[in-house]
């Protein structure tokens, strides 16, 4: 049902709206990444890359226990691929291959993070400011490189034609956008088909309002956003529930950081906060807990918990609520969520 709405979203975009080219890149990245995850799951039992969970987490969970991970380094590629043969020249292949770059830059980080995890049989890899420091320099360099070409705006676009100039700012509100958005997918990712289903539909959402912003869109950017919504969609089909394989970090700190330069580069910023609210609510449910729980923390080291675990998707398994009814319905507040940075995008 996912798929299908995302393909009819693409098409009445293509039938209505002039110069928009999104069924294409859709359909031809969901059937690639869902051909190459079919062929990749095995390999990636074989190289014995088995998924190990923590302790700490739901008990339910253990029984996905060596599941395959790193499937992100099986379908990134396809997305960033197919997304930048949209354009072979000038400004807007120049675009593409920044977003293109940055999200693989990302997508190695997510690697080296998750083959610590495995070489070490823990469920933590790189040490926090470690992936921060990486993180913030692939980010730099986008920014650097974005910046000297003159692609990012020095405002960021509002509803109702407000804008709110930044001028410098903008480098400090970028790097801050890369590292909040690929952290809070990468928190996402803790269900089955949860962060690949509501990534496919946020980037959907920017693609199609970017293609209904008259001069201020971008087809070029639109459609590589519909590319990276069919990798998801592709390796959905072997992510739902229960899962053959996972994104690991390879795929959600990728995800994020494709999301956050397209956002960057097209004046997008406002509606990502917006499509992205589930993103940013489980990046929420984290930090509120964590925060509550020292501020209250006793002589017995003990402190209150706001939920029952976070992040925020294993809140409401802990209450009862199963993932084949937790992530269908995270999926969708991220449709409606969409549906809401479309009606409120900037003019």
């Amino acid at each position: 049902m996912l798929i299908t709405v995302v393909v009819i979203a693409a098409y009445t975009s293509d039938r209505w709206i002039p110069n928009s080219l999104m069924s294409l890149p859709l359909l031809a990245a969901t059937l690639v990444s869902a051909v190459v995850t079919w062929w990749g799951t095995p390999q990636l039992r074989a190289l014995k890359m088995g998924q190990v969970i923590r302790t700490e987490g739901p008990q339910a969970h253990q029984r996905k226990s060596g599941t395959p991970t790193m499937g992100g380094l099986l379908v990134v590629p396809v997305g960033v691929i197919v997304g930048c043969l949209i354009s072979w020249e000038g400004r807007s292949a120049d675009q593409l291959l920044a977003v293109g770059l940055v999200t693989l830059a990302y997508m190695v980080i997510g690697g080296i993070d998750d083959w610590s995890s495995l070489t070490k049989r823990t469920n933590t890899g790189l040490k926090p400011r470690g992936k921060i420091l990486l993180q913030s320099a692939a980010a730099m360099v986008f920014l650097g490189w974005s910046a000297w070409q003159g692609w990012i705006p020095d405002a960021v676009s509002l509803p109702l034609g407000m804008v709110i100039p930044l001028g410098w700012l903008i480098w400090p509100l970028g790097l801050f956008v890369f590292l909040a958005e690929s952290n809070a997918t990468n928190l996402t990712d803790g269900l089955d088909g949860l962060a690949s289903g509501c990534g496919a539909l946020v980037f959907t959402g920017l693609g199609l309002q970017l293609m209904l912003r008259g001069n201020e869109g971008d087809p070029a950017l639109a459609a590589f956003c519909m590319a990276m919504a069919g990798c998801w969609l592709g390796f959905l089909i072997h992510n739902r529930n229960p899962a053959r394989v996972f994104m690991g970090d390879t795929g959600s700190l990728a995800m994020g950081a494709s999301l956050s330069a397209v956002a960057l580069l097209s004046n997008s910023l406002w509606p990502l906060l917006v499509m992205g609210g589930v993103f940013l609510a489980e990046s929420l449910s984290v930090i509120i807990q964590v925060w509550v729980f020292k501020a209250t923390k006793g002589e017995d080291g003990v402190g209150r918990r706001v939920l029952r675990m976070a992040p925020l998707h294993h809140h409401f398994e802990l209450g009862g609520s199963p993932e084949q009814i937790v992530v269908p319905m995270f999926w969708l507040a991220t449709a409606g969520l969409v549906i809401l940075g479309i009606v409120l995008r900037p003019t």
